[in-house]
């Protein structure tokens, strides 16, 4: 009689080697979470360092490298790579990369002898001028201010201070406030020149012809009111290089922006002026296709993460 074979606890096996292997499973999938975790922190750390860099382009490049590379390592202590890049979109070193790794430990993984995986990120930031900017205010500059084509300038900071002169600048009925609604003339009133001053203009404007605002004076009670309330502020200014026609005619060909930090405010009469300093500035702006297409530059950029 032939002996028959004792299949019992066969079962038992296969179930533990099904159990180790969901569980195996499992862990890996928790691990690979936790890994997929560390790489999107990490690719904010890199996203944050080439906005933080892109604020000192194209004009200091060296800078540029410094903020990034310092920025990174701040924020994401345990790097294995932390390397910067500048390269040339529209005008020399206006763009900025960054590519890091660091290590990210594994728990369960170390059950398969897997202790650690390198995570990695890339980001791209870029800096132009603009061709249109938001929040700007109705106060109108000339492109021959001393601060901004005297020898070596433009010229920012507090150690450069200076006046705007705010009241006749070149035209009968022109009093350097002007009407940003794009296209329209005549006056749009001393409470909605006060608000754009205060909060800026709520759209973005494009450069080019802006008519003068003349039916309201600088030393209007609300325009001064809303001044006083920007002081010790940055405020973001047309800049214009002709000033044609007047009264509601008189329109400035506006050619950029620039920043300029307010600090006192003196009116006399229809005129006055205002007095801080220049600023480089990092704006809300949409950003410049062509060497030109943001104008002269005076300081005002734009930055955008682009990779």
């Amino acid at each position: 009689m032939t002996p028959t074979r004792n299949e019992r606890g066969q079962s038992l096996v296969l179930t533990v080697v099904v159990l180790v292997s969901l569980l195996g499973m499992a862990a890996l999938v928790l691990d690979v979470g936790s890994w997929y975790r560390a790489k999107r922190q990490l690719q904010s750390t890199a996203d944050a360092a080439v906005l933080a860099g892109a604020q000192a382009l194209p004009d200091t490049p060296g800078n540029a490298t410094s903020l990034a590379t310092d920025y990174a390592a701040k924020n994401t202590p345990d790097l294995a790579t932390n390397d910067v890049s500048l390269s040339t979109n529209i005008v020399p070193n206006d763009r900025i990369s960054i590519h890091v790794t660091r290590p990210a430990p594994g728990f369960f993984a170390k059950l398969f002898g897997i202790y650690s995986v390198q995570v990695g990120a890339r980001a791209t930031a870029q800096t132009e001028g603009m061709s249109s900017a938001k929040y700007v205010a109705p106060i109108a500059v000339k492109n021959t201010h001393p601060m901004l084509a005297g020898s070596g300038c433009p010229c920012f900071g507090q150690s450069n201070e200076t006046t705007i002169p705010v009241g006749t600048t070149g035209a009968p009925g022109a009093f350097a406030l002007v009407n940003l609604l794009n296209g329209a003339q005549g006056t749009s009133g001393a409470s909605t020149l006060a608000d754009w001053i205060q909060k800026g203009f709520q759209d973005y404007l494009p450069i080019g012809g802006y008519f003068s605002d003349p039916g309201v004076k600088f030393n209007s009670n609300q325009i001064q009111d809303a001044l006083n309330l920007r002081l010790g502020t940055e405020m973001l200014f047309p800049v214009y290089d002709t000033l044609a026609g007047q009264g509601s005619n008189a329109e400035y060909h506006v050619i950029g922006w620039v920043g300029f930090h307010i600090e006192s405010v003196d009116a006399q009469g229809n005129n006055g002026s205002l007095t801080g300093w220049f600023t480089q500035v990092i704006w809300d702006g949409l950003a410049a296709t062509t060497p030109t297409g943001g104008g002269p530059n005076f300081g005002a950029h734009t930055v955008q993460l682009v990779d």
